[in-house]
């Protein structure tokens, strides 16, 4: 089961053939009774089963850029739209800009200039993700396929499709944004321009086995620890002097 659950496009055949590599001589017949007991269709429609949007993210994720908006209520209660891409293999986050009118010119504009800060990178990506919020224009599509980057939408009425997005919004509430009073669309750029370096260059993340998304070098254990304060405090980023 497992051979046929892992290689959703294997037939009967090629299933027997896979099995004699590993000692095991059954015929065709055989393999189709064993999938139907456990209610695994042939190939074809197993295949189909399996290209669903959890596939297509796990297998083209270190080429997958994601973006999104948010929303942050000022002290002055002004809603500000922000928005941000983020990379999904290295977990990499880019601020866009801030605007309480995020027009579409303003989000094209954005666009444009995160295409001209990503040329540095080695490796660029080949798909954006969206939705299909009517702020991402035709001309926000047209600046990135300029550059080979395919347009991903995501499926209709499904939230959690760009879950990686959703969750970066989450941790910067949880770690940042709940803690403040935001005054102003520039405090918001300045606290977020502020905690994204400390989220890129020194917050260890899980899913990336405790690395940060712009990795650092491996220290050793030599010299005096010292902590450094982000957002007046608020976060303790704690690192070793050089020896």
């Amino acid at each position: 089961m497992k051979l046929a659950r892992e290689n959703p496009r294997f037939g009967y055949k090629k299933l027997v053939g896979e099995l004699r590599k590993l000692g095991y001589r059954v015929g065709r017949s055989t393999v189709r009774d064993v999938l139907k007991r456990h209610n695994l269709s042939p190939a074809p429609e197993r295949g189909r089963a399996s290209s669903n949007w959890r596939t297509f993210l796990t297998r083209h994720k270190s080429a997958l850029l994601a973006t999104d908006f948010f929303t942050v209520e000022t002290l002055w209660l002004k809603t500000v739209y922000v928005l941000f891409f983020i990379e999904l293999h290295t977990r990499r986050v880019y601020l866009a800009g801030c605007s309480s009118q995020p027009t579409s010119a303003w989000v094209t504009q954005q666009a444009r200039q995160l295409v001209w800060q990503m040329q540095d990178g080695s490796t660029p990506p080949r798909f954006l993700i969206h939705d299909r919020d009517a702020k991402f224009s035709a001309s926000f599509d047209a600046v990135f396929e300029s550059e080979g980057i395919a347009i991903i939408l995501t499926p209709p009425h499904a939230p959690n499709a760009n879950a990686f997005a959703e969750r970066w919004v989450r941790t910067a509430r949880e770690e940042c944004l709940d803690h403040l009073f935001l005054v102003s669309e520039r405090h918001v750029q300045h606290v977020l321009q502020e905690y994204l370096g400390y989220y890129n260059q020194a917050r260890p993340h899980q899913g990336l086995a405790q690395q940060t998304p712009i990795p650092y070098a491996p220290c050793r254990p030599e010299g005096a620890i010292r902590r450094r304060a982000v957002l007046g405090g608020l976060i303790h980023d704690s690192y070793r002097e050089a020896a």
